[in-house]
């Protein structure tokens, strides 16, 4: 049986359509036991989106972006967000927006992208699902100063950080973006061994 054979949506309130589209549904699931349960849900959609991490396995290095995020800051996050480069696809195939904006971002224009994995970072309020990649990058990649769109708004900063002081920041609490804190823990286990 597909789980949509179990799902029956009734009704569906859109309560933001400003930045992103928040939504209420009413909608009776069928659980495991055969019996209907009515519920009430909100979800935000805000698009699918691609991130990646770009690494020199020789020199053992990742680059990073550095940016002020306000859900964070209103959290009680009282520093920019470390974190890999990262958009929304905007209707574009996964690959090609990655290699967009990572140049958007960071200035390094990557040659080949590997796809890793593909995850929902919060499946019970958010409909994204994130596209994983890594690429290797060389100095030389840069080809331009990067920081980001300022008509959206970005002040992104670059960080170039070893491997291992990374995975030490994740430990601290200094890098604590879930996407981020994925390709690190990849890369530690798959990159540099």
């Amino acid at each position: 049986m597909s789980i949509a054979d179990r799902v029956q949506v009734h009704e569906v309130q859109t309560l933001s359509a400003d930045w992103y589209v928040l939504k209420k549904t009413r909608f009776s699931f069928r659980r495991s036991d055969g019996a209907w349960q009515e519920q009430w849900r909100e979800t935000y959609d805000r698009g699918n989106g691609a991130t990646i991490l770009l690494y020199n396995r020789d020199r053992r290095t990742v680059i990073l972006t550095r940016q002020f995020r306000y859900p964070a800051f209103v959290n009680g996050h009282d520093d920019l967000m470390i974190e890999t480069p990262a958009g929304l696809l905007d209707a574009a195939e996964p690959e090609a927006r990655i290699r967009a904006e990572v140049e958007e971002e960071t200035g390094f224009r990557v040659g080949t992208v590997e796809p890793i994995f593909d995850a929902f970072m919060s499946p019970g309020s958010v409909t994204e699902k994130l596209h994983f990649f890594v690429a290797p990058y060389e100095p030389q990649d840069k080809v331009g100063a990067g920081g980001g769109n300022i008509e959206e708004g970005e002040d992104i900063g670059l960080l170039e950080m070893d491997i291992d002081a990374a995975l030490v920041a994740i430990r601290s609490g200094m890098i604590c973006d879930a996407k981020t804190i994925m390709l690190l823990q990849y890369a530690a286990l798959h990159i540099f061994r």
